[in-house]
């Protein structure tokens, strides 16, 4: 059963149709993935998820609940982490807390316990130029929870790191997910990083984006990613995108 999920979503701008009629599904708890070529209007789709942008036709539903046009029910962290280098990092995480209204030494009260969960003990009053790029997105994504929301867009938050710093980060996440039950929507490029990390790739292509294909992931982890069946999946998605 869907917890979050958008139906018939479509969206033009200067008379161009960017998306047509997608669909997307996430159990709660969930993770997918949804992969494509630069420009078939992934970015546009994440924006209309967030209710930064309205659709022109179709709903986004959370819980049974229609929040088309509704920002701030689900949580959006872009690319690039985008923390204030003249802040703290304990000050950057605290930022949805004080917007909401909390008073400062509250809200350092109640994200302190995430900094442990995330390995940044210690680092709670350096600066974001004194952590390396992994520690650096993980100060973004408990920024991102202390927005309180169950759903995560989570637009290519790992494709500025190393290969071996992106792969510790997509272990990490999956454990952190799991034990936080988050229900999560990943925009990736990187195959390999869609079937680590998902129960669903979902194939964005043409112009306008339509999907093209729904592909469940039937295992994860490193026995899966060297089994032939992987490289099956692989391949398919690959064909489709190339």
């Amino acid at each position: 059963m869907s917890f979050f999920s958008c139906e018939n979503i479509s969206k033009s701008f200067g008379g161009k149709k960017i998306i047509d009629g997608i669909d997307l599904h996430v159990p709660e708890g969930g993770c997918i993935s949804l992969v494509g070529p630069s420009g078939v209007g992934k970015t546009t789709l994440f924006n209309i998820l967030a209710g930064l942008e309205p659709p022109d036709s179709g709903i986004v539903s959370l819980a049974g609940a229609e929040i088309t046009g509704i920002p701030g029910r689900v949580s959006y962290m872009l690319q690039k982490d985008l923390l204030f280098e003249y802040r703290t990092v304990i000050d950057n995480v605290i930022l949805p807390l004080l917007i909401r209204g909390e008073k400062k030494a509250t809200a350092r009260a109640t994200v302190k316990p995430f900094f442990a969960d995330f390995g940044l003990s210690g680092y709670e009053y350096h600066y974001p130029r004194q952590l390396s790029g992994g520690m650096r997105q993980r100060a973004a994504l408990i920024r991102t929870i202390m927005m309180y929301n169950p759903v995560f867009l989570l637009d290519e938050p790992f494709s500025a790191l190393d290969a071996i710093t992106r792969l510790s980060m997509q272990q990490w996440y999956r454990n952190i997910a799991a034990r936080m039950n988050l229900s999560t929507i990943f925009i990736t490029h990187d195959v390999d990083e869609a079937l680590a990390l998902s129960d669903r790739v979902y194939l964005l292509t043409g112009h306008p984006g339509r999907i093209t294909a729904t592909i469940p992931v039937p295992s994860s982890g490193a026995d899966f990613s060297l089994s032939h069946d992987y490289a099956i999946l692989k391949r398919r998605i690959l064909d489709a995108i190339l």
